[in-house]
């Protein structure tokens, strides 16, 4: 088993360093800065122009900010692009708090390189040497290639195939709760066909409900399901985290997902829910929906209010609930890091 850790609490890891929890303000848990294919940046026909990259993410954090945002978790992981220099100047530049994450999934994006090829067939890696990848990067900092460590990951992330989680996501998954208990980070998890099952297998490794995130829950089969109130009720966050799409996308329109949110605070659920938009601000080789990340402030608060849901359960959840989960035992023994977060107002 990976082993547990000295810990101070009540700051949040961001690119930065170390940020008081309730300095972050309002929080969007789960979106991306830069999304890249793998392997589209050796592409001739692919624009990795770095200054337009920053040109790009600047004005859309710029605009953020001014719609009253602060906090951006990017919800990553490793290998998609993930630059956490170019985050450092990006949040040292606009004023943005930035979280970055490690973690991996699904199982269509990894490469052989994680699985045992002496073995036949091929086995994926244990959850114990996923652990031990994402820990490096939560504690030693991120990988960078040719400056080998970074501003550290803020938070431990994966995604499971929707039509059923296979094994190497489930050790993905079992990693992933391995590292939030040994480094403190939140656990965020894009769940496969089974929210609950899910969430209790990850559970079954020891780590407490109220740092795992799972993510997703606004989809059309979980909702009909009713696994949000399962979830939540369980003791695990809720993420709502495809504001602004809808049922062409398979996922629950604003209107009915803002209704959805309503009804959680009818149930007593409310302290359980995270919301976000999975907006890409800059993508490379792929595809990606048209929104910027104020989308949610602008567009869907309004719908929030409409569907009854008050201005201090708004609060709840753009920035008590995620400054909660955010906030980690952050080991002691990491000197280095200050709170960055007091001299970005």
């Amino acid at each position: 088993m990976v082993e547990h850790v000295e810990h101070r609490s009540g700051s949040v890891r961001t690119v930065l360093g170390l940020v008081p929890a309730q300095e972050l303000g309002v929080v969007l848990i789960h979106e991306s800065l830069l999304s890249v294919m793998p392997g589209a940046e050796y592409a001739p026909e692919i624009d990795m122009d770095k200054s337009k990259i920053f040109d790009i993410l600047h004005r859309k954090l710029t605009e953020f900010r001014r719609s009253g945002g602060k906090t951006i978790v990017d919800h990553r992981g490793m290998f998609h692009g993930r630059d956490v220099k170019l985050y450092e100047t990006l949040s040292k530049t606009t004023g943005v708090h930035i979280v970055a994450s490690t973690g991996l999934g699904p199982e269509r994006m990894l490469s052989g390189y994680f699985t045992t090829p002496q073995t036949h067939p091929p086995t994926p890696w244990p959850a114990e040497q996923f652990a031990g990848l994402f820990i490096k990067e939560v504690m030693e900092g991120i990988v960078v290639p040719r400056v080998e460590r970074s501003g550290p990951a803020g938070i431990v992330t994966s995604i499971a195939t929707q039509s059923g989680i296979v094994q190497i996501e489930e050790n993905l998954f079992r990693g992933c709760a391995q590292t939030g208990m040994a480094t403190g980070v939140p656990v965020s998890l894009q769940y496969g066909a089974n929210a609950l099952k899910d969430l209790e297998m990850v559970l079954s490794e020891g780590i407490e409900p109220h740092r795992v995130i799972i993510g997703g829950l606004d989809r059309l089969d979980a909702v009909k399901r009713k696994e949000a109130f399962a979830v939540a009720e369980r003791g695990a966050y809720v993420a709502l985290d495809h504001v602004g799409w809808s049922t062409r996308e398979g996922y629950i329109d604003d209107r009915e997902r803002a209704r959805l949110i309503a009804e959680l605070f009818e149930k007593g659920l409310g302290e359980r829910v995270l919301i976000s938009t999975n907006a890409v601000g800059c993508a490379k080789g792929h595809e990606t929906k048209d929104m910027d990340f104020n989308y949610l402030l602008v567009q869907f608060v309004p719908i929030l209010r409409q569907a009854g849901v008050l201005n201090e359960e708004i609060r709840i959840l753009l920035e008590e609930n995620p400054q909660r989960v955010l906030a980690v035992d952050a080991p002691a023994t990491v000197k280095r890091e200050t709170a960055a977060g007091s001299k970005q107002k």
